[in-house]
């Protein structure tokens, strides 16, 4: 979930224009809003009355993921999307950005061809859409229907809320407990070869690194990814400063937001960076390669540590792949790397968020939006999120049973342990389908599970999370939403230092001494203040003290 990117500015005028000709085409705590309090499900039958019911109508309808990286898979070629497209009769059909999601939603909107759902991050661009009227107001459906009311809870909703009033989007991953997938991972074989040194400094990793090189030619020595790996090492330099900070250009210093350029913790570690990238320690493509070239050379081995802010996706499939091909070969995680003299139990790599990473919305341009909203409430239940995440029943799952205030857990077969392999390619597959994924559901049935296991049979990213992972995201939820509209003077501000940004840490990069670097950053500094910075800035710490104000119930 660590891929971004960059959206597009239309001009106010023509925006306008284009908007103004389309526009016309039971309460839960902030603490327990996504509990099943009473164990129960209201999951049976996946209607209410009156409303739609799955599998005695076809529901076909066409999909949209908003990002440059994402590329939906075949729906119904895998065992899970297979059986819900036969039992329900549900059939999705992808839009595909075609690498270049900015251009993609233009075009779409210029051209009034929006798809039924689109799945896309919490920002100015769903704004837009909002501002539109180009989406369902979903509030109806939810007091229908009985999962997301349930599941999402009554005090995400309302975090959720547009300023009409309305909910217009479900979440993903919505939570409230702490989840995430951002940190390392190494390659044991090679850590193993290589005596096994002590990992846990910048200091080490750099000794290490320079190791690999020197031993292991064709292997890439830090695999960052495409850039998600630079945001977790900046981490390592400052407690308490997880990757958001970088991705999102500031740094919280008192009750504002300030300049990432001028941050200590950011220059100590572009500097850092800069002698991994100039020794050709880190992946020379990292800011230019595809999620598909990281994912080849995980799934091959081919690296010794990589960082990025969910990892463990390729790396559990390469864990179990690696391991059929090489009784010796097998991945890992560590503790976040830390700079020496810091508390290493205050880094955090990641951030986890009530509301979760992103959102989908159903569009007007849906034939029957209610069928669509019903199928999503289904997916958010226990019935949908068994079955879209570890496929149909009878396959690695058999039945439910009641697990730490879960009813609907379910129970794991004997080929949920024996078939890991292909269990690891499922859910691989499935992955790309979790749009509505529900955290504490998926949380809590799994980790029940992995408890009663040993060590040798948990499941590789369960294991981790709970060891590591988990405990080391740091709640990132009062840094939701604030991005202004794009074609505000704050909006055309934060495109330019966006900009501003990716040149200039390309540039860190690619520098020549640590001198250069900081250079670099100093006139990266001017040059973001000279298109609006502070401005920027001031708006994003007004909406930051108002999350914090809504999330103290005030």
């Amino acid at each position: 979930m660590g891929n971004k990117m960059k959206f597009f500015t239309l001009s106010l005028v023509a925006l306008l224009m284009v908007f103004s000709v389309l526009s016309g085409c039971s309460k839960d705590s902030a603490g327990d809003g996504n509990s099943n309090e009473n164990g129960g499900s209201k999951d049976s039958g996946n209607t209410s009355e009156s409303g739609f019911v799955l599998g005695e109508d076809e529901l076909e309808y066409t999909m949209y993921g908003h990002y440059d990286w994402y590329t939906m898979p075949p729906w119904g070629e895998d065992a899970a999307t297979k059986a819900i497209k036969e039992n329900k009769k549900v059939n999705v059909v992808p839009v595909s950005s075609g690498g270049n999601a900015a251009q993609k939603f233009n075009t779409m909107i210029v051209g009034n061809d929006l798809p039924d759902v689109i799945w896309l991050d919490r920002n100015a661009d769903l704004d837009r859409l909002r501002e539109a009227d180009m989406l369902v107001p979903l509030d109806e459906y939810i007091e229908k229907y009985p999962n997301i009311k349930e599941w999402v809870g009554e005090s995400t909703l309302n975090m959720l809320r547009a300023p009409d009033g309305h909910v217009y989007s479900i979440p993903n991953w919505y939570t409230t407990q702490p989840n995430g997938n951002t940190g390392y991972v190494v390659n044991e074989k090679i850590y193993k070869e290589l005596g096994s040194p002590k990992l846990e400094t910048t200091d080490d990793l750099y000794a290490y690194l320079k190791q690999v090189k020197e031993k292991y030619p064709d292997v890439v020595p830090f695999e960052a990814g495409q850039g998600g790996g630079l945001d977790v090492l900046f981490s390592a330099f400052g407690e308490e400063h997880p990757n958001l900070f970088m991705s999102n250009h500031f740094v919280p210093n008192g009750d504002k937001l300030t300049s990432i350029f001028v941050d200590p913790v950011f220059r100590e570690s572009m500097v850092y960076m800069n002698k991994l990238y100039s020794e050709r320690l880190i992946s020379q493509d990292t800011l230019t390669q595809t999620a598909e070239q990281v994912k080849e050379k995980i799934v091959t081995g081919k690296f010794a540590v990589f960082a990025d802010s969910s990892p463990t996706e390729s790396a559990a499939l390469a864990h179990t792949q690696l391991r059929a091909e090489d009784p010796d070969a097998s991945l890992k995680m560590i503790w976040p790397i830390h700079k020496e003299g810091l508390n290493k139990e205050n880094i955090t790599p990641g951030t986890w968020n009530q509301l979760g990473w992103n959102v989908s919305v159903i569009t007007k341009a849906a034939k029957n939006p209610e069928a669509i909203f019903a199928f999503l409430d289904w997916m958010v239940g226990p019935e949908g999120q068994r079955s879209i995440f570890w496929g149909p029943e009878g396959l690695y799952w058999d039945g439910t049973q009641a697990v730490d205030g879960i009813a609907e857990a379910p129970v794991f077969t004997d080929k949920y342990l024996s078939d890991v392999e292909n269990l690891a390619k499922l859910m691989n597959t499935t992955n790309s389908f979790q749009w509505v994924g529900n955290t504490v559901y998926i949380d809590k049935s799994k980790t029940a599970f992995e408890m009663t296991l040993p060590e040798e049979q948990q499941n590789w990213e369960t294991r981790y999370q709970m060891t590591i992972t988990w405990p080391t995201q740091a709640n990132g939820t009062e840094f939701s939403n604030l991005s202004p509209l794009p074609e505000t003077e704050e909006g055309m501000a934060e495109q330019r230092v966006n900009e501003i940004y990716d040149e200039a840490r390309a540039k860190a990069l690619h520098a020549k001494s640590e001198e250069e670097v900081l250079k670099i950053l100093d006139q990266a500094e001017k040059d973001a203040q000279a298109v609006g910075y502070d401005k920027m800035l001031e708006f994003k710490t007004q909406k930051w003290q108002d999350n914090k104000a809504k999330m103290a119930g005030n």
